[in-house]
């Protein structure tokens, strides 16, 4: 196990891509703001994957425009690799007629875009993935030299270091497309990073608990879907902002090299992980977080 330190360049500026399923769990509008908000944050393009990806570019959309931002946004695939969708519902684009948004975009593809952006920024950014995989399998397999272009690849996916008894044992991204995390896992990628739901699950707040702390004017779309995700559930888990935050601070949470396998099934398991620790793996998943510190690095973007 090996505790994440920050580095030189740690407190430059990032190239980031984010793709993303917003709509669906509210934690992703929670990570975008978060990306709009963070100096070190030079925000290249925004992809969306899964059910309805033009509805999620809308929210995407609405909430750059809170924060006065121009940001490429392109829808991606709608279907998994290998089926429909498993995930067809958007139920925040129910805020969309309160905020302004874009409702046209680039017809030139997810995929496209990102193989344009790695290739004119070779080794230099970071694709940030935390929806299912569906558009990063497609850009590994349509792209092969993408891979290895990039700076890093981080993710949200994935559960590592429970006990498999635990059911259902696959994460909900892995288990959306695990066609597609069967490619990611096995793509060579410079620097492999994976933030896991046994780890995510401990950085999260009630629903008052959100209320009292997004005050900030960027939070405020967010905090009116959050209202939707608390119409069914009582709290937000901050799954996709830990993959985020760990980018400009990786000390928020303890490491363990080894390799990461995605297991098929027939049933709601199908995506399963298994995960055997190497010092030499190709993979870097998370396996401790310090909480208390992650959500001071995470509010104090916002000023």
């Amino acid at each position: 196990m090996i505790s994440g330190a920050p580095t030189t360049y740690e407190q430059r500026q990032k190239k980031v891509i984010f793709d993303t399923d917003i709509g669906s769990d509210i934690d992703d509008a929670v990570a975008l703001a978060y990306l709009l908000a963070q100096p070190r944050c030079d925000l290249l393009g925004i992809t969306t994957v899964s059910g309805q990806p033009i509805e999620r570019a809308k929210l995407a959309s609405a909430i750059c425009k809170t924060a006065g931002r121009e940001i490429p946004i392109i829808p991606g695939n709608e279907h998994r690799l290998d089926g429909p969708t498993r995930q067809p519902n958007v139920r925040q684009a129910s805020v969309l007629p309160d905020w302004d948004h874009d409702t046209k975009f680039s017809d030139q593809g997810a995929v496209e875009f990102m193989a344009e952006t790695i290739r004119n920024n070779p080794n230099e950014v970071v694709l940030l993935a935390v929806g299912p995989m569906t558009n990063v399998a497609k850009l590994f397999t349509d792209h092969p030299d993408t891979p290895g272009l990039l700076k890093s690849l981080q993710l949200m996916c994935g559960r590592f270091n429970e006990p498999q008894n635990h059911k259902p044992t696959s994460e909900w991204n892995s288990h959306c497309d695990p066609a597609a995390a069967v490619v990611v896992y096995s793509a060579p990628v410079n620097e492999h990073t994976s933030l896991g739901l046994d780890i995510t699950m401990q950085v999260t707040m009630d629903s008052n608990e959100v209320r009292e702390h997004f005050k900030h004017p960027l939070l405020q779309p967010v905090l009116k879907m959050s209202e939707v995700w608390f119409n069914e559930r009582p709290r937000l888990n901050f799954h996709d902002p830990l993959a985020a935050v760990t980018l400009f601070d990786d000390s928020i949470c303890e490491f363990e090299r080894g390799t990461a396998t995605v297991l098929r099934t027939d049933d709601r398991n199908d995506g399963t992980n298994q995960w055997a620790p190497n010092a030499n793996g190709p993979h870097h998943v998370g396996v401790t977080v310090d909480a208390a510190r992650f959500f001071d690095s995470y509010f104090s973007v916002f000023g």
